[in-house]
């Protein structure tokens, strides 16, 4: 099939400059962030707080609605609106801090994706602006009054959007070419009465100008010419226009902080970064600036618009000089855009036909596409500090990071969502490069290789967690991504790229390294690894040393690092069939992962194993300072991360490489004690291959036994994160008198002694589930049709192993589907989602989902890693099991 225009885009080059120049790079939020925190004691959710932000100019980065910068976050747009109800513009997103949200910070806004092009030639969203005064103090107050035990208080819960009292604000970008960008922005009343809105789009610069630098002491420039023109001059990007069709008025002031208002201290600039906000609430022009420069510009937009109708307004920002009518191929430039966008998403979603599936699929797309944020942190700098520090500054008691000097970012990166986590985490971006390889394989190779850059990595081979602590620990997955991507790019391409295999590779040793010389505690081929991004799973805060001393051997942690070695290895081999002496890799991994393997059921030699054969069930194991060791049975997916430690070898692969080869046949032979830790080697499979897994069938089966059965993992809505047994039985453990204990919670945690986050005590997590499926389609295909399970457990049906993981996966991807009621389970108990003409087709894609009933929970616009139901959705068309669509109703 002939690639579509958009497709041929992505190929045009591999980086993010061309036509992925100018994209959704700018952040949601800024304010409370680590980089921009200068207080003392590391307090960054108080230093900038949201009412101080539209007052205090950033450091490190921007903010706004529905924006847009250059790769580089020089020169940034986004959108401002005011309903002549509200004491502040609507500017930048809302939402709650961390210590104010009963469950964690929670952005308290209503818009939605709705779909972008990989280079970003089209783009569009949603914002639901209200027309009554927007709830700040009441959203704040209800959720102080609130205990972990209740749900969050959100802005649809106000009541605000009962009477549609709302504007629908839709914000749409359309490229001519690479520095000529259309801008639409359509506000819908969907009240009865007319009612007047403000409309503010904005341009400015990131001040770089403020802090003492000598390279950047030269302060760009934007000049007003009319009404109807802002002229850009910034010396790195060159000259633009912004054309402002009919606007009513252009309003300049500076992007620098107001300090008479933050801090009492007289202002150095006349017209501060709060100036379009104090001169449209209060009128008076002495904010902005006569002269029409400055470094911060919005036009002014006020309509009227009547009940049910709605009102357009138009913007082109151009490096081309457009003199007549800048506006006059504006329409056809636009449907030819969206044209190209459907063409592009008909040739990607060629296998999908549910109508349902296509729209959850692309909006999931979008979401990906919109969450790319430039990502800028100099943590050296940071922590030094600059020429000119921000005001105010008292020093610092509390150094965060300050092991990550050599850190040094500022690059395109994919954020798991850019308002509750406007920050990279490791674990995360992993997965999203799945999603993002059937988009763009190049932008998530990239994803790949910067993560694993020596100005990221540590120089002990640490990769970095996420912002608030580079230095936790997240689950080794970025082998198996690469290793995937690899896979996705080699089958939409014809052919593999082995340099990108082999540079991540080297890197990738590194940091292989690091986890066993760090968290291998005792030399014996078993991890710990701390949290490992499973919060809460635990009796004990993992990450921390233990209460009685002593220390855990985890199940998960050697799990995670027995399918690193697994990765690795097949990583290893496909490089040798270019590069012979890759072989070598190949047999070290080979080596290791039997060495785990052993390990796991005799730590140490003392005859101590991480798998409970009454129970059948993988387990962490405690020791303790008198050298006693014991097994914290609790039935978590601490328990089935085992499984994904599984790999393939055919006989026509192993034929290519004889070194590795004969490597292998001589371990079997004369280190029979690690031969018996191999699954079948001797036994081929289907279509001659050999089977690499930690779990020989009879333990496969027990495992997926538990996990297939209702009463405990297997929900409607996919594998929980605790078994619900635990719901009744809680773990408990006794340490002196006081009882820590585990007990099964389906929602938000009802414990903050983990962080404000901390939630794998039952919900139902898309990237551990994704896992689970890879693994199991991987057992599949070396055992074939002949091995059967029952599932669900005690339903008396028995199915092979892929019928089992499609219907798992229908499972996870009927969170988002209506069921036989006509109701989408992740908005249970939300009927204005259901049912309303403009809610019922648009998704958010949560952070997890309820155990029991597929509600939506956490973080809202998470679709880093639950924009993997796109790939599900892909992953049922491919492996479903009957020619009709797929249905919503499992068995």
């Amino acid at each position: 099939m002939e690639n579509s225009i958009e497709r041929e885009r992505i190929y045009t080059r591999a980086d993010n400059k061309g036509w992925k120049k100018w994209g959704p790079y700018l952040s949601e939020r800024s304010w409370g962030t680590v980089r921009e925190d200068y207080s003392v004691h590391g307090n960054a959710w108080g230093f900038i707080t949201h009412d101080m932000a539209r007052s205090r100019a950033y450091r490190w980065g921007e903010d706004g609605i529905g924006g847009l910068s250059d790769n580089k976050g020089h020169v940034c747009f986004a959108l401002a609106f005011w309903n002549h109800k509200d004491s502040i513009i609507k500017e930048r997103l809302f939402g709650l801090t961390g210590p104010e949200g009963n469950h964690g910070e929670d952005v308290k806004e209503m818009y939605y994706y709705l779909d972008s092009t990989p280079t970003h030639s089209y783009m569009k969203m949603l914002y639901k602006y209200p027309q009554q005064a927007f709830p700040y103090t009441r959203l704040v107050d209800e959720a102080r009054h609130r205990n972990r035990l209740q749900p969050e208080f959100e802005l649809v819960d106000t009541g605000i959007f009962d009477a549609n009292q709302y504007f629908d604000i839709f914000i749409e970008y359309a490229k001519n070419d690479e520095n000529d960008i259309l801008i639409k922005i359509t506000a819908h009343n969907r009240y009865t009465e007319a009612a007047k809105l403000t409309m503010l789009p904005t341009l400015w610069f990131r001040n770089t100008w403020s802090w003492g630098y000598e390279q950047y002491a030269y302060k760009p420039i934007l000049n007003g010419i009319a009404t109807t023109q802002i002229a850009v001059d910034h010396k790195l990007l060159g000259k633009y226009k912004l054309y402002c069709e009919d606007a009513d008025e252009l309003l300049f002031c500076e992007n620098e902080t107001n300090t008479e208002r933050l801090y009492g201290i007289p202002n150095e600039s006349l017209f501060c970064k709060d100036g379009v906000n104090d001169y449209i609430i209060s009128g008076d022009k002495k904010y902005v600036n006569p002269n029409q420069i400055g470094s911060k510009a919005s036009a002014r937009y006020v309509r009227t618009i009547p009940a049910g109708e709605s009102v357009t307004i138009r913007l082109r920002f151009s490096q081309d000089t457009h003199k007549s009518q800048p506006f006059a191929d504006y329409d056809a430039i636009f449907d030819q855009r969206v044209q190209e966008a459907d063409d592009f998403y008909d040739q990607l979603q060629a296998n999908v036909t549910d109508p349902e599936l296509r729209i959850i699929q692309r909006q999931a797309y979008a979401g990906m596409l919109w969450n790319k944020q430039f990502y800028y942190y100099n943590v050296n700098e940071w922590l030094k500090g600059d020429p000119k520090m921000p005001t105010p500054f008292h020093g610092r008691a509390y150094q965060r990071n300050s092991g990550w000097r050599h850190m040094y970012t500022a690059n395109i990166l994919s954020m798991p969502d850019k308002w509750e986590y406007p920050w990279f985490a490791a674990w995360d971006l992993a997965f999203h490069t799945l999603t993002l390889a059937r988009l763009d394989p190049h932008f998530a190779k990239r994803q790949l290789a910067v993560i694993l850059r020596e100005y990221y990595m540590h120089p002990n081979g640490q990769i970095p967690a996420y912002e608030w602590n580079f230095g936790d620990v997240n689950p080794p997955v970025h082998a198996w991504a690469t290793w995937k991507v690899y896979e996705i790019d080699r089958d939409m391409n014809g052919k593999g790229d082995i340099n990108f295999l082999e540079r991540v590779f080297h890197k990738l040793l590194l940091n292989f390294t690091w986890w066993v010389n760090r968290k291998d505690v005792s030399g014996n081929s078993v991890f710990g690894g701390g949290f490992l991004g499973l919060d809460n799973i635990g009796v004990f805060d993992r990450s921390q040393p233990l209460p009685m001393g002593g220390h855990i051997e985890q199940a998960d942690g050697t799990g995670w690092m027995a399918m690193y070695t697994l990765n690795m290895l097949r990583i290893a081999c496909e490089i040798a069939l270019t590069r012979p002496t890759y072989q070598d890799m190949a047999s070290k991994f080979f080596e290791h992962f039997l060495h785990i393997a052993a390990a796991m059921k005799n730590l140490g030699g003392q005859g101590i194993s991480l798998w409970d054969e009454d129970d059948q069930f993988y387990y962490d194991v405690l020791h303790t300072p008198d050298n006693a060791s014991m097994l914290l049975k609790i039935r978590s997916m601490v328990g089935l991360i085992p499984l994904f430690a599984v790999e393939i070898l055919d006989d026509d692969l192993l034929e290519k490489l004889p070194d590795f080869k004969r490597r292998v046949e001589w371990v079997l032979t004369n280190r029979p004690d690690l031969a018996s830790m191999i699954s079948r080697w001797h036994e081929p499979g289907k279509g001659a291959t050999h089977l690499l897994s930690l779990l020989r069938g009879h333990r496969m089966k027990m495992l997926l036994k538990r996990m297939f059965d209702e009463t405990e993992f297997l929900s409607d809505y996919g594998i929980r994160a605790l078994s619900k047994y635990h719901g009744e039985k809680p773990y408990e453990f006794n340490l002196n008198g006081e009882i820590f204990s585990v007990k099964y919670v389906p929602n938000e945690s009802e414990t903050s002694l983990f962080g404000g986050n901390s939630n794998w005590r039952g919900p139902i997590w898309f990237p551990v589930n994704y896992l689970l499926i890879d693994s199991l389609l991987k057992f599949y295909n070396y055992y074939g049709d002949d091995f059967e399970i029952e599932y669900p457990t005690n339903s008396g049906q028995v199915m092979s192993i892929k019928e089992a993981t499609v219907l798992v996966a229908e499972r996870l991807v009927n969170i988002f589907r209506r069921d036989e009621t006509g109701k989408i389970p992740a908005y249970n108990g939300y009927k204005k989602y259901q049912d309303d003409p403009y809610f019922k087709d648009m998704h958010l894609f949560f952070e997890y989902f309820h155990g029991d009933n597929g509600s939506g929970l956490g973080a809202n616009h998470q679709t880093g890693w639950t924009g993997l139901v796109a790939d599900l959705i892909e992953f049922l068309y491919q492996h479903r099991l009957q020619k009709e669509p797929v249905h919503a109703k499992v068995l």
